[in-house]
């Protein structure tokens, strides 16, 4: 099967000949503007053999602007992370910075979680 093929969205046949198959639109998210995100930090130990990590949650818009985030906030850190599942974690116990840079840069960011 071709690789355009794939993308079809719940067609398996269709007798009309004027029929046009619906393909998987990979459209991004529109990326809301800083003021009108709510982001919450939070530290996570689980799963992660003890380790702290700082987690950023609520992010609405494409997966390039998280990347582009996370890369921002990694660089004012100065440590390592990534992005997953529309999350940016932080290694570490970054709570208190991660909160003040992104204030800083207008979003509504809060901390979650204890401690």
């Amino acid at each position: 099967m071709s690789k355009k093929n794939k993308n079809r969205i719940d067609v398996v046949y269709s007798t009309n000949p004027d029929f046009q198959y619906d393909y998987d639109g990979s459209d991004d998210a529109d990326t809301l503007p800083p003021a009108q995100q709510q982001l919450k930090v939070f530290i996570d130990r689980k799963q992660r053999k003890g380790k702290e990590v700082t987690l950023v949650t609520g992010f609405v818009g494409s997966e390039d602007d998280l990347k582009e985030l996370a890369k921002e906030l990694k660089q004012k850190c100065g440590v390592g992370g990534s992005t997953k599942d529309g999350e940016i974690i932080i290694q570490g116990n970054q709570r208190d910075k991660v909160v003040d840079y992104l204030n800083s840069q207008g979003y509504n960011a809060k901390k979650a979680g204890g401690n």
